[in-house]
This record gives C-alpha cells, structure tokens and sequence, in this order.
C-alpha cells in the first residue's frame, strides 16, 4: 500500500488500529501486534498503572519507538468520568491524543451522544486530539467534528459483537460528509468484515476483540491486516457497477455470425 493516513499532525502507513485487551498474555499480545503490521494500539488508561511506573506495565509489552499509543476512556459513563480520565492519562505521560468514550447503556454499550459531545468540545479546547468512539449516526458525527474532532469513529456493530457492518448506507453518509477521517470501531469479527468496512470508502478500522478473542489471535491479525489492505486497494481500484442481468465477459460481435 502507498496511500497514508492521516489524522491531526501524524500520518500512518497501516489502516488498521488496533487493542490491547483480552490477551491470553502480553507475549500474544505483542506478536500480534507486530503480525498486525499496526502503527497505532488503544489502551485503556484505567488498566495502566500511571501511580507507580516502576512496577510492570502493559506498556513494557508495546514498542512504542514503532506503535503509537492512543489512551482510551473505557469505563466512563459520563463527559465529567472521561475528561478526568484523559487528563489522568496525559498528566501520566501516555498522550495528548485520546480516543473518547462515554458509555450510555450497561447492555448495549453504545455512547451517550450528548456527553460525548460535550466530552469532545471540552477536551479539545483543552488541547487533546480526540477521536470520539459515537453510533453510525450521521448527525452524531458531523457535530463532533464541528466541535473539533480529529476522527469520527462510528460503530460497525455493539462491541465485541462480530456481527460487522450492520449499516453500510450510513456509513457511506458519514463518509460521504466528512472532512476527517471516519474510522470504523467495534463489530468488526472477521477479515471478510474488514474488507467490506475498508470497501465502503472508510478510512481505517480499529479492532480488539476479532482479533484477541480469535483461536489464533496472531494468525487473525495478519488477516485481518491483508484484509484491510485489500478492502482499501479493492475502493481505490473502483467496483464495477451493479447490475439487473448478465453482461458477457468476451464480445460475442463476430462469434458464430453474430
């Protein structure tokens, strides 16, 4: 791939962002980083410990010469929990940047738009790059980057699901609308739901439990890191259009009297 992404001030060959929860160890974990071909992982700022640096950290297991760290506010349920848990992370020394969640629903897991937004609004006049975990909502997404988010990353499917795109019209709205990049995050289980996030037109996917809850979470990454590379060539290549009937892969002018 020779196409870059780019969010705020930092571009990333790799589209394909990925976790570092439900590991069966840190040892898996790293060598599917790294088969993943990943440049960015999310990690949870609560599972950090950012009082004692000295004890040992999810954060030995990560090169972070080679991945950056995007700091997520997992476990918030309200704009107040997660802007003082990106704080923490800062302050901690993880990053500026932040992917933002504040859940609305135990069950479901889906955001609270209202205090995403505010949540959003906040951190970014406070100087954090935010890229907001929201619903595939178009109009949830166009007013987080109006209050100045880096990235939309709308849902594919509730998280940890597998269920993939559910809804690609909408995506393909958001996308259509955007002046960020629209990251696809959560519901993605299988390579074949890469590719088809990747095919839409999206920018990038971001995954954790496709791949760590996988048998082979290794093996599942370097899939899913094909996959995404061929979803992406497959848009950029530009489909055939859809049709009603047949149309003949070799001219029949001239065959057999034709």
């Amino acid at each position: 791939m020779t196409d870059s992404l780019t969010i705020a001030d930092r571009t990333f060959a790799s589209r394909l962002i990925v976790g570092t929860g439900k590991y069966s160890s840190h040892a898996v974990m790293t060598r599917a980083h790294q088969a993943s071909g990943t440049e960015m992982v999310t990690v949870a700022i609560r599972r950090v410990n950012i009082s004692d640096r000295a004890q040992e950290s999810l954060l030995d297991h990560i090169d972070t010469d080679q991945i950056a760290l995007l700091p997520n506010t997992a476990g918030c349920y309200t704009a107040a929990d997660a802007i003082r848990t990106a704080h923490l992370g800062r302050e901690a020394g993880l990053s500026n940047w932040v992917k933002l969640e504040v859940i609305g629903d135990d069950k479901t897991l889906f955001p609270d738009n209202e205090a995403l937004l505010d949540a959003t609004r906040r951190l970014v006049a406070d100087g954090f790059v935010v890229l907001p975990y929201t619903n595939d909502d178009p109009i949830a997404c166009r007013k987080l980057e109006e209050a100045g988010a880096a990235a939309v990353m709308p849902l594919g499917a509730p998280i940890g699901s597998g269920l993939g795109v559910q809804n690609p019209n909408n995506l393909r709205i958001i996308k259509a609308g955007a002046g960020v990049p629209v990251i696809v995050d959560a519901g993605v289980g299988t390579p074949s739901d890469a590719a088809i996030a990747m095919e839409i037109g999206v920018d990038g996917v971001l995954m954790n439990t496709g791949i760590a809850g996988a048998d082979d979470p290794v093996a599942m990454a370097r899939a899913m890191r094909l996959a995404v590379e061929a979803g992406r060539l497959g848009y950029l290549a530009g489909r055939i259009p859809r049709a009603s009937y047949a149309t003949a892969s070799s001219p029949l002018e001239g065959v057999l009297g034709r």
